[in-house]
């Protein structure tokens, strides 16, 4: 049976580094993201972090929380029925929900976590999308409290701690993979 992992977690906490992965071992990776993007581009909406933050809070208070796992549930099971699959982007309680009703036990959440500082400094460092301290700080509170986003992150599976050095944090993930195909 094939897996199905969606990766949770605060900006710059390595969520990015963990669906890659993933990928890279043959996974199909589906970005909750894309859904917000593909909407503005149909409505012709500049795509800039403040659209897009304002685009999918607006998409949210009109449809619901769970909107973008409703949207992507088909496709999710298309993926899923040909791989193992990564979701990338889960964000609300209700997103999370409604996953769980639909894959149950298939539905496996991996939470990366890290000290705030060292996301922050992260942030500000990559190449896209780069925010400063009070640009992410901002971002941070508005996920929480406007997205609902801590949820899926408290109520994880599995945890992987990223504050070290890139082979420690692969190392977890893959202890991770290796649990996951025991208990199927």
């Amino acid at each position: 049976m094939n897996k199905l992992i969606a990766i949770v977690g605060m900006s710059g906490s390595g969520k990015s580094v963990a669906t890659e992965y993933l990928e890279n071992k043959g996974f199909n990776k589906i970005y909750f993201g894309g859904v917000i993007l593909d909407h503005m581009k149909k409505n012709n909406i500049e795509i800039n972090p403040e659209n897009e933050k304002n685009y999918r809070e607006e998409l949210r208070s009109q449809y619901g929380m769970g909107v973008v796992a409703m949207l992507l549930l088909d496709d999710i099971k298309k993926s899923l029925e040909e791989k193992d699959t990564v979701l990338d982007g889960l964000y609300s309680w209700d997103e999370y929900i409604i996953l769980k009703n639909e894959f149950k036990d298939r539905l496996n959440v991996v939470a990366i976590i890290c000290d705030k500082q060292i996301r922050y400094e992260r942030v500000g460092k990559r190449l896209e999308r780069p925010f400063n301290k009070e640009e992410i700080t901002k971002r941070d509170l508005s996920e929480i409290e406007h997205l609902a986003k801590g949820g899926p992150i408290v109520y994880a599976d599995y945890y992987v701690m990223n504050n070290g050095s890139v082979e420690k944090y692969i190392e977890r993930i893959e202890e991770i993979i290796e649990k996951i195909e025991r208990s199927n």
